[in-house]
C-alpha cells in the first residue's frame, strides 16, 4: 500500500449563486480574471466559471440563474467549508481593508505572528481571508518549509504559537543548512568590537 503524493491544490470548486454575483466578486473585488466558462458537466441547468487566483490554479464557481446570494454565514460543521485563504504582498495587503471597507464590506484584521489577516464574507457567506506572510523564504525555499523549521523551534523553546522569532531562527538554520562557506567558524561576531 502506498500513499497518494500530491503536488498542490489544482482548483476548488464552490457552488455560487447567479453567475454576474460571481463574476462581480470573484473578478470585481478580488481581481482574478474570469478566465473561461462551460456547462457544468455533471449538471447542464448549471454554468462553471473558472477564475484564475494568481498562481495559474483556478478557483470554480457552478452557478445558476435560480439561486440567489444569501450572505448568512455558511455551514461549519465537520466536512464544511470554514473558510478560503488568498496569498496578497504586503503592498496590496495594506491597502485591501480600506478597498473592501469602501464597499461596505466588514471586516475583520488579525495578527497571527507569522502573518498578518483580513477575513470577511463574500456574498454567500463563505469566510474569505487575505493573508500576508511577515517574511520571505531563503531563494528556493517555499513558505512552508520556513514555517516548518520555525514549528520546531516553537515546540523546543515551549511557545503556544509560531511568533517573529521563531520564523527569524528558522531562516537563519536554513542558511545555515547550504553549508556554502569556506569558513570553518560560522557563529556570530562583532567586528564592531573596540
Amino acid at each position: 500500500m502506498q500513499k497518494i503524493q500530491s503536488q498542490g491544490v489544482h482548483h476548488i470548486t464552490l457552488v455560487g449563486a447567479d453567475r454576474q454575483t460571481s463574476i462581480d466578486f470573484w473578478e470585481g473585488v478580488l481581481g482574478m480574471p474570469f478566465v473561461f466558462e462551460q456547462p457544468n458537466l455533471d449538471d447542464a441547468a448549471q454554468s462553471h466559471l473558472y477564475f484564475d487566483p494568481g498562481d495559474g490554479r483556478l478557483i470554480t464557481i457552478f452557478t445558476a440563474e435560480d439561486r440567489t446570494a444569501d450572505r448568512r454565514r455558511t455551514p461549519t460543521e465537520p466536512g464544511c467549508v470554514h473558510h478560503i485563504a488568498f496569498n496578497l504582498s504586503r503592498a496590496n495587503w495594506l491597502s485591501a481593508q480600506a478597498r473592501l471597507e469602501a464597499r461596505g464590506i466588514a471586516v475583520t484584521v488579525r495578527d497571527r505572528g507569522f502573518m498578518d489577516s483580513i477575513y470577511f464574507k463574500d456574498p454567500l457567506g463563505l469566510t474569505i481571508e487575505l493573508a500576508s506572510y511577515k517574511f520571505e523564504p531563503p531563494f528556493g525555499r517555499t513558505h512552508a518549509e520556513v514555517l516548518h523549521h520555525a514549528h520546531k523551534i516553537r515546540v523546543e523553546q515551549g511557545d503556544a504559537a509560531i511568533a517573529t522569532e521563531h520564523v527569524a531562527l528558522a531562516i537563519d538554520r536554513m542558511g545555515e543548512e547550504r553549508g556554502m562557506s569556506l569558513s570553518t567558524d560560522r557563529a556570530p561576531k562583532n567586528p564592531f568590537k573596540g
